[in-house]
């Protein structure tokens, strides 16, 4: 199953799309989730008390291998210090690269799948704002958790706040824990490059970078479990969210300027696109 649209062929999905009118909508997506982000970052008691219902709600599930991760990275440098470096700046870095990407090499698929990020991004917002939630680096000693961005911040350009250069501290919510949005960029990047991707390093790339996510993230002390299993529903629910969005916002825009934009959003299998595509080029029918 994959994302698609099944109308226009790439070539007109490219034409369509103007990197000058993409930027600056990422950006201001970005930069407003960002301020907001920091707005709501909530109280220090109810987050620090969220983080250890999560905690507990795990022991009791006999699911939490936070602690034991956590260990395993403060114990040995040679786990904690590329973990740091991946948790630092991968998130970052990945998702840009195969937001690009995709405009180059499935242009048909580019819109949804932006629209697709956007939105979890968003609900992330929502759930950052409804359920401030402590890390497990920021419990109390007698939880048995060690920042390991302060273990090994000379190592890299990260101060005691999370990721955040040093300096840089107050410009991040350390209680935007819940859900985890490192977890939910880093699957919907193994997506893309899972499903799109041609050759077997990309496919293999999409689930080595989730997977390793999800294990940094715990282990580095800045995620619980149940925070990772949260960013994937969000993601899910995104998913679901996506296609209906862009419908009605190609509605408002038809209606604005009288022209009906024909974009498909179903779900349907790749071969079926290209069998679609290639008729296309010869000019024969569409197929049923």
């Amino acid at each position: 199953m994959t994302i698609s649209a099944t109308a226009p062929r790439a070539a007109a999905y490219r034409g369509r799309l103007r990197w000058w009118t993409e930027l600056p909508l990422i950006a201001v997506v970005y930069g407003l989730y960002t301020c907001a982000r920091l707005l709501v970052r909530g109280d220090v008691d109810d987050a620090i008390e969220h983080g250890i219902d999560i905690l507990h709600l795990e022991q009791l599930m006999k699911i939490d291998p936070e602690r034991w991760l956590n260990r395993l990275f403060t114990n040995y440098r040679s786990f904690g210090i590329p973990a740091d470096f991946w948790y630092a700046s991968l998130h970052y870095v990945v998702t840009p690269a195969v937001l690009v990407w995709l405009w180059r090499r499935r242009p048909s698929q580019y819109r949804l799948a932006r629209t697709w990020l956007m939105i979890t991004t968003l609900l992330g917002l929502v759930g950052f704002t409804l359920m401030p939630t402590a890390p497990p680096r920021l419990l109390t000693s007698g939880h048995g958790f060690i920042d390991t961005m302060a273990q090994y911040g000379s190592y890299g350009w990260w101060g005691g706040n999370a990721s955040a250069p040093r300096g840089l501290g107050g410009m991040t919510n350390e209680f935007a824990a819940m859900p985890s949005l490192h977890v939910g960029w880093s699957l919907w990047c193994g997506f893309m490059l899972w499903r799109y991707g041609r050759s077997p390093v990309l496919r293999a790339l999409g689930v080595i970078y989730p997977l390793g996510t999800t294990l940094v993230v715990m282990g580095t002390g800045n995620h619980y479990l149940l925070d990772a299993v949260a960013g994937a529903m969000v993601l899910s629910v995104s998913y679901l969210l996506a296609p209906r969005a862009l419908r009605v916002i190609d509605r408002v825009r038809a209606r604005r300027t009288g022209h009906t934009t024909v974009v498909a959003t179903s779900v349907v299998p790749e071969e079926k696109k290209e069998q679609e595509e290639q008729e296309q080029e010869r000019g024969a029918p569409k197929a049923a």
